[in-house]
């Protein structure tokens, strides 16, 4: 009863005292907004609406092109960016251990051998002038109480932080994937580019043999052959510049595989699949919190940061650290080890901050703010997410409708050729005129093969919005708010 009494009073007259120091008036500023409650329905509106519609991790199967497939796992396999996220994992995983490592007891140990001479006129007689030895063996134990929670609460925060590294990770495969796809569709477009170029240098070459053959028989002008001759020069022109988009493009595919620009000269001709109708699931936006990796990441960022709020308020009130030292002490090593050479004492440690400056206070607002800031960075990244959606679905749409009208003229275009063609046959035309209705056909092919492009592009960033086939469960976000609560 004697000992209990005097560590009560102790500890009710720390948590008196540390009154002083308070947290009245400082809270964040924000909370996060829910997902669910931002309105995209207009935006949406005659989009198809699937149960399954969130995309497969390899979402890029669906394009049906072996060769991509194998590219994309290759760079999955290891790159430098991916090096660098996996580093980060690492990194926010060995902060985390250090959090937990504060939270638990310590032991030590120590030893000492000493020797000493003092003067007789300091020392006096008996031990002056003599030469003195001091031999210690100490063992030391450590034990931090969280009374209240704060180093809890810094290891729950390093703990918040490697999930999001993780999910970054993730994000960061994501991306990848998506860029080498996006580079493998612009590479199918040049090569398809480069096709029909070699096609309209061959009628332009023919158009300027004929022109010629008129010039020399003295039917036309010189006029029409110059015009014949820049069109073919034009037509060089333009294979050049597309197998130079060609070269790029396979050097691009190369960078992102993490190898050297020889690797992209293996990468042959793409053959994709028609690009599929697009869905989306019946429950975005609300379930888009748990796909997007940017999302997750940013959720568990705030999550962090409501724990450092946590741990901040524990710094308010006294920290209770139990502490023990028990060891040897003699006068040499022979008597180290005898009965009365032990020696130990232990208890519990109070600290409590009274005045310091504002420390506390400041140190408190700035963790306000980081939590202000991290509801902010998730709020607009939730917001992008949103965007980015519409926007893919807008973009597919769009060009889905650009791609009908463009068939239409082709077919035109195509049927006009084949009458032009009939009637040459029939000796009703000249070869001039099978060549010139061929010329819009060409046309109206390269600007099919650029939506087609396109089309596949928004595919990707559709997929990409929509999260690429991630699916983890995210903080409760009422977890957070309560945290953050002064």
């Amino acid at each position: 009863m004697s000992t209990r009494l005097p560590l009560a009073v102790a500890i009710a007259g720390a948590l008196l005292v540390s009154a002083c120091a308070s947290t009245h008036g400082l809270q964040p500023a924000t909370t996060p907004n829910d997902p669910a409650s931002l309105p995209v329905a207009h935006s949406l509106a005659g989009i198809p609406l699937s149960d399954a519609a969130f995309p497969r991790q390899d979402w890029w199967h669906a394009l049906g092109d072996p060769q991509l497939d194998g590219l994309i796992d290759e760079a999955l396999r290891g790159t430098p960016s991916l090096a660098a996220a996996d580093a980060r994992v690492r990194k926010a995983q060995a902060q985390a251990g250090l959090a937990d490592a504060a939270r638990k007891p310590t032991i030590g140990a120590s030893g000492q051998y000493a020797l000493a001479e003092l003067p007789e006129g300091l020392a006096g007689d008996e031990i002056g002038g003599k030469l003195l030895r001091n031999a210690v063996l100490m063992m030391k134990f450590d034990l931090p109480l969280d009374v209240w929670g704060g180093k809890r609460a810094q290891y729950e925060a390093a703990l918040d932080q490697v999930h999001a590294s993780q999910i970054e990770a993730q994000a960061a495969r994501l991306t990848l994937a998506a860029n080498i796809a996006r580079a493998y569709v612009a590479l199918a477009q040049a090569f398809d580019t480069q096709q029909l170029i070699q096609r309209e240098q061959a009628r332009s070459a023919q158009l300027q043999r004929l022109a010629q053959q008129r010039v020399d028989a003295g039917i036309d002008n010189r006029m029409t052959l110059r015009n014949t001759e820049a069109a073919v020069a034009s037509a060089k022109a333009q294979a050049d510049a597309a197998q130079q988009q060609i070269d790029a493009l396979r050097t691009t595919l190369a960078v992102l595989l993490g190898q050297g620009p020889d690797r992209g000269l293996a990468i042959q001709r793409p053959h994709l699949l028609q690009a599929a109708a697009p869905a989306l699931p019946s429950v975005l936006p609300s379930e888009l919190l748990g796909h997007r990796p940017d999302v997750v990441a940013a959720r568990w960022r705030v999550e962090a940061a409501a724990q450092g709020i946590a741990s901040a308020k524990a710094s308010f009130k006294p920290s209770i650290d139990l502490s023990a030292l028990v060891g040897l002490a003699s006068t040499g090593f022979s008597d180290l080890f005898r009965s009365d050479a032990l020696l130990g004492f232990g208890g519990p440690a109070i600290s409590l901050p009274i005045f310091d400056g504002g420390r506390l206070r400041n140190n408190l607002s700035a963790r306000d703010a980081d939590y202000d800031l991290a509801v902010a960075d998730y709020d607009a990244t939730a917001v992008q997410a949103l965007r980015e959606v519409v926007d893919a679905l807008q973009t597919i749409r769009a060009l889905d409708a650009q791609r009908a009208a463009l068939e239409q003229a082709d077919s035109a275009a195509r049927a006009a050729f084949d009458l032009v063609n009939a009637r040459h046959q029939a000796g009703m035309s000249s070869t001039i005129d099978v060549l010139a209705a061929q010329k819009p056909v060409l046309q109206i092919q390269q600007q099919l093969a650029t939506l087609r492009a396109q089309r596949y592009a928004a595919g990707i960033d559709l997929n990409r919005a929509l999260g690429g086939g991630l699916a983890v469960d995210v903080p409760n976000p009422t977890a957070s708010n309560d945290a953050a609560k002064h």
